[in-house]
């Protein structure tokens, strides 16, 4: 027999913390995090439009990194702020899919984003004399293009397939933002498919994406092993070893919310690596990025000068 339930048609975020003695000292630090995010990626956009020194292949694929990373940081962060001074806000089934959405496209591109800068390295290393003449403007246009629209059609999938949910027990999101995944705990409806669904693309994506990236890199390893210059050397790896950190923080912890067998992780460690791939990452990169680049600091003096 069937028995009427009324339908919840809004939810509730649980948020980081109940204690309410955490709420402005967390605020604190979040908008510290979200200014110091968006200036740092931004930043480094307006640089590598600003400097022509800049305008080549690496830097045009680093800014649209940074400009992913400033996506997923405001994709989150700032509904994140409203809610730990408003504790208990409510929101609804449309605006949380359109979180998600927001911040599944940004995440997608980001992926195939290290992809490119993965394959740019290999070229530059491996086949340096051709650089210019493979990285050509119109081949860094089709590849960023690429994937921004891979980005903006992988969470379509996810958040079209909530419509086939019923949401009618409980209300209360035990996260921080609107991710899927919990959100599937509270479906009437048996959510197996979806989480089929998101484990079969997460575990493609994040698989065929990071072994192209390792093969890229075996490769460019090998290549800069053979090269004589002690110099060449250590600039290679100088280059190559801001971007191998930037993907093994954003894969690991990918791979253990999404493509890791069995339960997943306990709540407070879920919460833990959401916290670090929406926010941390985002606020790390234009430094891992920027603080050992040369030819950024330079660009950034030369503004400060001006």
């Amino acid at each position: 027999m069937e028995i009427n339930q009324t339908l919840v048609t809004e939810f509730i975020l649980k948020g980081l913390t109940d204690s309410t003695e955490l709420q402005v000292p967390l605020f604190l630090v979040f908008l510290l995090i979200y200014v110091t995010t968006m200036v740092g990626n931004l930043g480094l956009v307006f640089l590598i439009w600003k400097d022509p020194h800049l305008h080549t292949p690496m830097y045009f694929f680093l800014g649209s990194l940074a400009f992913a990373d400033a996506c997923t940081s405001s994709s989150v962060t700032p509904r994140l702020l409203v809610d730990i001074l408003d504790n208990g806000q409510m929101i609804s089934l449309f605006e949380c899919m359109a979180q998600y959405y927001f911040f599944g496209s940004s995440a997608t591109t980001e992926c195939f984003l290290l992809v490119v800068m993965a394959y740019d390295r290999y070229v530059a290393i491996c086949n340096p004399l051709l650089y210019l003449v493979v990285m050509s403007n119109r081949l860094c246009a089709s590849l960023i293009s690429m994937s921004y629209a891979i980005g903006f059609l992988h969470p379509i999938i996810h958040v079209g397939l909530l419509f086939r949910l019923t949401f009618c027990r409980f209300n209360v999101i035990d996260h921080f933002y609107c991710e899927i995944l919990p959100l599937y705990t509270l479906s009437c409806t048996d959510p197996s498919i979806n989480a089929l669904v998101v484990f079969i693309f997460a575990a493609f994506i994040q698989a065929i994406t990071f072994s192209t990236i390792v093969v890229s890199y075996v490769c460019v390893l090998f290549a800069i092993l053979k090269k004589k210059s002690g110099t060449g050397r250590s600039k290679a790896f100088s280059t190559c070893s801001a971007h191998l950190l930037s993907v093994s923080l954003f894969y690991g912890t990918l791979f253990i919310m999404y493509v890791r067998p069995g339960s997943g992780p306990e709540k407070h460690q879920d919460k833990m690596y959401s916290l670090f791939y929406t926010i941390i990452i985002p606020l790390l990169n234009p430094f891992i990025y920027s603080l050992r680049n040369k030819e950024v600091l330079g660009a950034l003096k030369k503004v400060i000068n001006k």
